[in-house]
C-alpha cells in the first residue's frame, strides 16, 4: 500500500517515493509508530527511511516530515522562507522517546510542523559536532541543557530559540505552555518580527562561536600544584556515605576514581584511596549495576545509586570496567575485580557486533516502561530459585513486597558481597537471567561508534594484559580489526557504521580514543602494527586537527563549515578527545622516544591550563596527563627467549598498581623495532626485566626479588 503524504507537508517527487519505498521494504521491520494501515503497514515514511542511524530510523514514520541533516534541507527552507526546527537525541533516550509520542505521533502538532518549518531530525551520537554547537545555545537560552534538544534556526543555520523536551499542550506536565503554543508563536515571530528572529540569532551565534573556539592564551605548564587542587576540591564534595559526590541525580565516577588512585599512588594519602574504594564498593553494591546481567546503567537518580535511569551506555561500562581493574590493581580486592570481569562478560555476551566491534548502548525502555526489563517481585524470584533459595537471595538483595521502584525492586547490595555470598550468587544468577531473557528486551542501538569502541578496546586490552586473560585481548584485537578495516577508508576514520558501512568523518574523539585503544592493545601483543596504527592517527591530528596555540579542534580543516569550530576542553560523560590525546602522546614518547610527542601532548595542557588551575574537575581525564607528566614514569621491557616466557617477571609486575608505566613483552624473534627495545636480550636464557624512568636505565635483571626492589627504585641485588 502506497505511503500517505504527510499531514500538512508536500508531496515527496516520485524518485524519492520510490527509494523510500524501496529502503522500508529491504528493512522489513515492524514499523515503529501507531499511524498503520489496517494491514500493519505504516501510513507514512520521510527521508529519515534512507538513513542508517537506529534513532533516525526510529522517527522514519512519523507523520512528521523529517529530514536528515544537509545542504539539501537548508536549501528547501531558503526556497520556501521557512524556519528550521531541530530535533536532536539519540537511541535511548527516554525523554525523547515521551516527545516521540506525545508530540512527532500527534498528527495536529505534525501538520503544524510540516506546514510551518523545515524539520529536522539528528543523532547527536553520529554527529556531535553538530550537537555541541546547538546545545551552546540552549544553554545560553535556558541555562540548561539535555536531551530532546528542539532548536528553531533560520536557513542559515543559526539558532534564534532553543530548549530541551516540551509537552504538547498547555498544562501538560506542569508547563504553562506547551509545544503547539510554542510552535505558533515562534512562527508567528518569524513571520511578523522576521528581524527580531535574525538579530537574536545573529547575537547567539557569536556566543556560540566565542564559547566553543578554546580561545584562550596558552599558559603556564600545569604542574602537580593542579593535582592537589583537584583532590581537595573532590574532597570537600565527597559523600561519605555513598561515596562520589555528595548529590542526586549522581553520575559515575569515571574520571575521579583513577585520579583518587594516582594522587595515593604519588602521595601514600590514604583518604584518597578510601574515597576511590569506598565509591567503587557503593556503585557496584547498588541498583546503579545490573546484579542479574552484569555491566552500569547510566546514572543513578538519588544519592545512593539505587534507582538507575536503565540505559546502559557503552562508555560508560568501557570506563567503568577500566576503573574497577585499576581499584583492583591499588587494592588487590579480588570483589573489585569480579565487577570488572563482569562488565566484560556482560558487553562481550550482549554488545558485541558480529564483525568484532562493540555495539552503542541499550535502552532504559521496554513495554513502554522504563526499568520494567530489569525489576522484580518476590514471587516471581521464589517461583524460579525455589523457596529457601528464592528468600535468601530476596534478603540478600533487599527484595521486598513493598519493592524499592514502582511497587517492584531493583536488586541491589549494602555492599560488595562476600565469597560465600559470590559464590551463592553465581550459583542462582543464570537462572534469574535466563528467565529475563524471556522478558521483551530494552532496545539496542547496534551501530558502531568509532570513540566509544576506542575507549572499549582500551578495557579489554588493558585487563587482558593484567589480568592475564588472553579471551579479552581477542575482544580487543577484534575490535580493531574491525575498525581498521571497515572504518578507515584511503586513510580516513569514519565515525560510525552500521552493517559494515561506514559514513561520517571521524571527529577528535575518534582519532584520540582509537589511538589511545591501539597503544593499549600494542602493550598487550607487542603486535606493532597497532602502535603503527596509533602513530597514524595521532599524526592525522596533528596535520588536520590542530590548533597552532596548542591542542586540537573537534573537527579537520576540510570539515563540513559549521557555525563554530570546536575546540573540546571540559569532559563530559566521555572524555574529550583532547583529554585522552594528552595522555597518549606522553605514552607514546615513552615508547618511542621520540619527544615531539611530548612537545605536542604540552602543547595541550598549556592550551587548558587556565581551566585546570581554576576548575580541575572539567577535566578529570586530563589530569591523569598531568599525573604522567608529573611524576616518576616507567618504561618497562621485557625480553622472553624465543619459545619460552616471562611469567614469573610479568607476574611481579601485575601484582603491583603501575598507573604510569608502559610495557613491552618481546621475544628475540619479535619484530618490533623500537629504541626501548633494540639490543635487549635474554640473559643465560633466562627472561630479564629492563627498567628505565626518566631516561635512566638500570641494570637488567632476571630474577622477581631484582625486579621488585627496581621497580620500587632501588638498585638491584648486586
Amino acid at each position: 500500500m502506497p505511503f500517505e503524504s504527510a499531514p500538512g507537508a508536500l508531496s515527496h517527487p516520485d524518485e524519492l517515493e520510490s527509494r523510500i519505498a524501496e529502503a522500508v521494504a529491504a528493512r522489513r521491520a515492524a514499523p515503529r509508530t501507531r499511524h498503520l494501515h489496517p494491514d500493519g503497514t505504516a501510513r507514512f515514511a520521510n527521508r529519515l527511511s534512507l538513513e542508517t542511524s537506529p534513532y533516525l530510523l526510529q522517527h522514519s514514520h512519523n507523520p512528521v516530515d523529517w529530514r536528515p541533516w544537509g545542504a539539501e534541507a537548508f536549501e528547501a527552507a531558503r526556497a520556501s522562507g521557512k524556519p528550521v526546527f531541530l530535533s536532536v537525541g539519540y537511541a535511548t533516550c527516554h525523554w525523547c522517546h515521551v516527545m516521540e509520542e506525545e508530540s512527532f505521533e500527534d498528527l495536529e502538532i505534525a501538520r503544524l510542523l510540516n506546514e510551518r518549518f523545515i524539520c529536522i531530525k539528528l543523532d547527536r551520537e553520529e554527529r556531535p559536532d553538530i550537537d555541541a554547537i546547538y546545545m551552546q545555545a540552549v544553554q545560553l537560552l535556558t541555562q540548561h541543557g539535555g536531551w530532546p534538544m528542539s532548536v528553531f534556526l533560520t536557513p542559515d543555520a543559526k539558532p534564534f530559540y532553543g530548549g530541551t523536551y516540551f509537552p504538547p499542550r498547555d498544562g501538560m506536565r506542569g508547563a504553562r505552555f506547551g509545544f503547539v503554543t510554542l510552535l505558533n508563536e515562534l512562527s508567528r515571530i518569524y513571520s511578523e518580527e522576521k528581524d527580531k528572529a535574525l538579530r537574536s540569532a545573529e547575537e547567539i551565534s557569536r556566543a556560540i562561536e566565542q564559547g566553543l573556539s578554546g580561545g584562550q592564551p596558552a599558559g603556564v605548564l600545569p604542574g602537580v600544584e593542579v593535582l592537589h587542587h583537584a583532590v581537595s576540591g573532590y574532597t570537600a564534595s565527597f559523600d561519605p556515605r555513598y561515596g562520589g559526590l555528595r548529590r542526586a541525580p549522581k553520575f559515575p565516577s569515571s574520571f575521579n576514581v583513577p585520579l583518587l588512585l594516582r594522587y595515593w599512588k604519588r602521595t601514600g594519602d590514604e583518604s584518597a584511596l578510601k574515597m576511590a574504594r569506598l565509591t567503587l564498593e557503593q556503585m557496584a553494591a547498588g541498583g546503579l549495576f545490573d546484579q542479574i546481567g552484569g555491566g552500569f546503567h547510566r546514572y543513578s537518580t538519588d544519592q545512593a545509586w539505587l534507582v538507575p535511569h536503565f540505559e546502559k551506555m557503552l562508555y560508560d561500562n568501557a570506563l567503568l570496567a577500566q576503573a574497577y581493574l585499576e581499584g583492583y590493581l591499588a587494592t588487590r580486592d579480588e570483589r573489585l575485580k569480579l565487577v570488572c570481569t563482569d562488565v566484560l562478560d556482560y558487553v562481550a555476551k550482549e554488545m558485541v557486533d558480529p564483525g568484532g566491534a562493540f555495539w552503542s548502548a541499550t535502552d532504559a525502555d521496554s513495554e513502554g516502561e522504563e526499568g520494567r526489563f530489569f525489576i522484580w517481585t518476590p514471587a516471581q524470584i521464589k517461583e524460579l530459585l525455589g523457596p529457601a533459595d528464592g528468600a535468601r537471595f530476596c534478603e540478600l538483595f533487599d527484595i521486598s513486597e513493598a519493592g524499592n521502584f514502582e511497587g517492584r525492586n531493583i536488586p541491589h547490595l549494602q555492599t560488595l558481597a562476600t565469597a560465600d555470598e559470590r559464590a551463592f550468587i553465581e550459583q542462582v544468577r543464570p537462572v534469574l537471567y535466563q528467565a529475563r531473557t524471556l522478558r521483551t528486551p530494552p532496545l539496542t542501538d547496534d551501530k558502531v561508534l568509532t570513540a566509544w569502541n576506542g575507549l572499549m578496546i582500551s578495557a579489554y586490552a588493558r585487563a587482558g594484559l593484567w589480568l592475564s586473560r588472553p579471551d579479552y585481548v581477542e575482544c580487543a584485537k577484534r575490535a580493531a580489526e574491525y575498525l581498521l578495516k571497515v572504518h578507515l577508508k584511503d586513510g580516513k576514520l569514519l565515525r560510525t557504521s552500521l552493517g559494515g558501512a561506514a559514513r561520517h568523518p571521524g571527529l577528535l574523539e575518534d582519532h584520540a580514543n582509537l589511538a589511545a585503544g591501539l597503544v593499549d592493545l600494542f602493550e598487550a601483543t607487542s603486535q606493532l602494527h597497532y602502535l603503527d596504527a596509533a602513530r597514524a592517527l595521532q599524526a592525522t591530528l596533528k596535520a588536520e586537527f590542530a590548533d597552532e596555540s596548542g591542542g586540537y579542534y573537534r573537527t579537520p580543516t576540510q570539515h563540513e563549515k559549521l557555525l563554530a569550530r570546536e575546540k573540546p576542553l571540559q569532559d563530559g560523560a566521555e572524555p574529550c578527545g583532547n583529554s585522552v590525546a594528552a595522555l597518549t602522546l606522553l605514552r607514546l614518547e615513552a615508547l618511542t622516544g621520540e619527544a615531539s610527542y611530548r612537545q605536542e601532548a604540552e602543547g595541550i595542557l598549556r592550551s587548558a591550563a587556565s581551566i585546570l588551575e581554576q576548575v580541575p574537575a572539567a577535566l578529570g581525564q586530563m589530569l591523569l596527563a598531568v599525573d604522567f607528566l608529573t611524576g616518576d614514569p616507567l618504561e618497562i621491557v621485557l625480553v622472553r627467549p624465543d619459545g619460552g616466557d616471562d611469567a614469573a617477571l610479568f607476574g611481579e609486575l601485575a601484582r603491583r598498581f603501575l598507573p604510569n608505566a608502559v610495557v613491552m613483552r618481546i621475544s628475540p624473534a619479535s619484530s618490533v623495532d623500537l629504541p626501548l627495545a633494540r639490543e635487549r636480550g635474554p640473559i643465560a636464557g633466562k627472561a630479564a626485566a629492563y627498567v628505565c624512568r626518566r631516561g635512566a636505565c638500570g641494570l637488567p635483571v632476571t630474577s622477581e626479588g631484582d625486579l621488585a626492589r627496581q621497580l620500587d627504585g632501588a638498585p638491584a641485588a648486586p
